[in-house]
């Protein structure tokens, strides 16, 4: 039976659509423990058999080794009895994503190719800064949204990522870090930006519970003021993620006009840029120490005129919106319609910004050459060329006759 819980909304259709979830279980019986809060891991332990009063002794240690020691056997946790050991690895076991690929680019950023064990493919990206290292992290298996510039968008959805293989991303890029146990000094993973394959409003529990995990003082201990999360307006979900979460807003704007961004962002045909704007007033905890953040990518001759850029400047101030505007030159892929600005034109664009107050730098291209740049993550099954099909194709009809 379906719930709300696995219902989405699609841009265009009235009635939400079932979205397909993960196994929940392994092939192998067991309970990944990986995504579950203490409650979680508790109820499990009870669930295999264990008395309560133990229960609830080993589920605050397990949690500990988990998401503070990065645990990924039972045998390193010394505090319980090596008897128990071999109990625990019957029935649990504790995942992290499978990495298909590792790449890193000229200027330091990392993307993984990841792969789930019902053999769905995902991307999450690391970029390194002298002051600061970002995640960013996928929140679904392709993407709903059709955003016309985005190379993501022209996946096909398959699925959402569960609590598990969202935080499970965070804690490989700690893995490959070398940054367990979680400290706050001296970390090179320092920020999280949901900004990945996906909509993360669209799996918006997945993507609590995976944070909660993050922001958790004994888990990952990641501060809420460091991770961002970005929508493209999914305006209803919106001031539940500011009361239920709490972290940073991005909104993926893009456009100012509502002819442009039913074009680039078809789900303003659904949510307008009013509606949009007013749930960004609205964002609780949103104030100047706690800017929102609008991505607006410069599109050659669509989005990127003088008059755009004064229209972008008196939308934010007649909502009165605590703002910063991340200008993102477009990273073209094949088959796009659209070129990049050119420099000239999204410098005078900033300028305009400026100089109504409203900070709006020029986000720096990163990862360009492994594809890991903003728009462009989208899986190498899904990077085939028709021509590449076509010959696959062949081949497998040479092999049956």
């Amino acid at each position: 039976m379906q719930t709300a819980a696995n219902l989405m909304p699609i841009p265009g259709h009235v009635d939400p659509v079932p979205v397909p979830r993960a196994p929940s279980l392994r092939p192998d019986g067991r309970v990944d423990l990986i995504g579950l809060s203490r409650e979680g891991v508790r109820e499990a332990l009870l669930a295999a058999g264990m008395e309560l009063k133990q229960a609830k002794l080993r589920a605050k240690q397990i949690f500990h080794w988990l998401y503070n020691r990065g645990a990924t056997e039972f045998a390193q946790m010394t505090d319980i009895a090596k008897a128990q050991h071999p109990w625990l690895a019957e029935r649990f076991v504790i995942g992290r994503p499978e990495v298909v690929e590792a790449q890193v680019s000229t200027d330091g950023t990392r993307k993984w190719l990841l792969r789930s064990p019902d053999a769905q493919d995902y991307e999450m990206v690391f970029i390194p800064d002298a002051d600061r290292g970002t995640l960013c992290v996928s929140s679904q298996v392709g993407c709903t949204l059709n955003c016309t510039f985005c190379h993501t968008g022209t996946m096909r959805l398959v699925r959402n990522l569960t609590a598990g293989e969202i935080v499970g991303q965070v804690m490989l890029a700690r893995d490959a870090l070398g940054e367990w146990p979680s400290q706050p000094e001296g970390r090179m993973l320092t920020n999280i930006v949901m900004m990945g394959m996906g909509e993360p409003l669209y799996n918006f529990e997945g993507v609590r519970d995976a944070l909660k995990l993050v922001m958790d003082g004994d888990g990952l201990a990641l501060s809420k003021r460091r991770i961002t999360l970005s929508t493209s307006g999914v305006v209803p979900m919106m001031a539940r993620a500011g009361e239920e979460i709490g972290v940073n807003l991005a909104v993926s704007l893009h456009a100012v006009t509502k002819e442009v961004r039913d074009e680039i962002v078809p789900l303003n045909r659904k949510y307008g840029i009013e509606e949009l704007l007013q749930a960004c007033a609205d964002y609780p905890g949103a104030n100047n120490a706690r800017r929102i953040t609008f991505e607006y990518v410069m599109l050659k001759d669509k989005n990127d005129s003088d008059a755009d850029a004064r229209e972008l400047v008196r939308l934010l101030r007649h909502y009165d919106l605590p703002a910063k505007v991340n200008l993102i030159p477009f990273n073209p892929w094949a088959g796009s319609p659209y070129e990049c600005s050119t420099p000239e034109r999204i410098r005078a664009f900033s300028d305009i910004v400026f100089e109504g107050g409203i900070s709006a730098p020029v986000r720096r291209p990163r990862g360009r050459d492994i594809d890991a740049a903003c728009g462009q993550l989208k899986t190498a099954a899904e990077k085939k060329s028709r021509a590449q099909l076509d010959r696959e194709a062949a081949a497998a009809l040479a092999e049956v006759g």
